[in-house]
């Protein structure tokens, strides 16, 4: 059973426990759903200042991404390749850390709280499988090491969603 953990406040330690805990939710199953839920539920607990959390899922055929696992309020069901924020990561198959996502040309709000977002693209055998996206009400509030261990937490998800 999962319990509410404490923190201990050190960004780099706090995030290696992250990452733990994402591979003891996430060993031996194999409900890509299931694992995703989880994960947004953990970050959502984790993260401090952050008003949307969740996954948008890369359908290839209709060239877009749509929503999948989140914790927030209802978002945008469709993302088409190349528009927002997170169909600019899909395009771009890079990260984009958006420190106002006012300043960011073609920026879908989704919810008009959120002041700044990290999108993370996920790859599932060298092909986009979706993207992480996550909102903040607050600027600036994803900084570059934010950027690198949320990035190394979508790294051992994709190894859950590979594997199976």
């Amino acid at each position: 059973m999962f319990q509410t953990s404490t923190y201990s406040g050190n960004k780099e330690k706090d995030y290696h426990l992250l990452i733990r805990q994402l591979h003891a939710l996430s060993e031996d199953e194999h409900e890509h759903i299931a694992i995703l839920a989880n994960a947004s539920a953990l970050l959502n607990q984790f993260l401090d200042q952050i008003n949307w959390v969740g996954f948008y899922l890369w359908k290839e055929q209709d060239n877009e991404l749509v929503l999948g696992p989140f914790q927030g309020l209802p978002a945008c069901i469709r993302i088409g390749y190349g528009k927002g924020v997170c169909g600019t990561a899909v395009k771009e198959r890079a990260t984009q850390c958006v420190a106002n996502v006012h300043d960011f040309p073609g920026h879908i709000a989704c919810d008009s709280a959120s002041k700044s977002e990290i999108v993370i693209p996920i790859m599932k055998d060298g092909n986009i499988y979706g993207v992480l996206d996550i909102d903040s009400p607050i600027k600036n509030r994803f900084d570059h090491d934010d950027q690198i261990y949320l990035e190394k937490f979508v790294d051992a998800l994709q190894t859950h969603l590979s594997s199976h």
